[in-house]
């Protein structure tokens, strides 16, 4: 067969055309691998991005806990000290309730003492006024009076124990406290320091001697233990 001209050009252009076709080819595989790399290089890049920020936001959330543990210790620093106050005044009141409490009558006292025994005089001449030799109410008053300025921390009479609102009435050769009915000899008992319980009452001119010279018998005794109850006190 006879190769005619047009078969020739027929035949260059679709070589051409191939050629172009698997050129193309190829440089849209490598244009493909290339953008592979580029897309990767970027997602890492936003990766570290990322990482940098959580470290940044990790870093101010530390900050921000060790500026609260700093305050929440200052707190427990402040409520410490306001706790050692507080039991500082709860104790001081605790201590003034139970003086009162003493004072009033209202709980048991304990401790050393004395006891003082007031008894009529043992001796009366003739002719002369019973009432000037036994013991009336403002002599055993003048004892209570004493020992508690002497720093008695509780007072009772012949077992009943005083209270701040106690009363000392004189019925002819008895006496009434609170309304009871007390005969002599009248014991007056107190808790307290005995050598300055008794000191006090000895002073030269004090109340010791004010008794002698109104002819009452006066018998102080120390002693190391005394119970005052609210209504009854027991001795050893």
């Amino acid at each position: 067969m006879k190769v005619k001209g047009k078969h020739i050009i027929l035949s260059f252009v679709l070589l051409v055309t191939g050629f172009i076709i698997a050129l193309s080819y190829e440089l849209t595989n490598e244009s493909r691998s290339a953008n592979i790399p580029e897309r990767q290089w970027q997602y890492e890049d936003d990766l570290r991005n990322q990482i940098i920020l959580e470290q940044a936001a990790n870093r101010s959330l530390a900050e921000d806990l060790r500026l609260y543990q700093d305050q929440v210790r200052e707190l427990e620093d402040s409520l410490s000290s306001l706790d050692e106050e507080q039991e500082a005044k709860t104790r001081n009141l605790l201590e003034d309730l139970e003086r009162l409490r003493k004072i009033v009558g209202q709980v048991p006292v304990e401790g050393p003492g004395i006891e003082v025994a007031l008894e009529d005089a043992s001796y009366m001449p003739d002719g002369a006024n019973p009432n000037d030799y036994i013991v009336h109410e403002f002599h055993i008053q003048r004892v209570v009076h004493e020992l508690y300025v002497a720093g008695a921390e509780a007072i009772a009479i012949n077992g009943y124990r005083l209270s701040h609102q106690s009363y000392i009435q004189c019925v002819g050769p008895v006496i009434r406290i609170d309304g009871h009915t007390s005969s002599a000899p009248f014991v007056v008992t107190a808790i307290g320091d005995p050598d300055h319980l008794e000191a006090a009452l000895s002073l030269y001119g004090g109340v010791k001697d004010q008794l002698v010279n109104d002819e009452i018998s006066v018998r102080m005794q120390k002693k190391d233990y005394v119970l005052l109850s609210p209504h009854l006190t027991e001795g050893r």
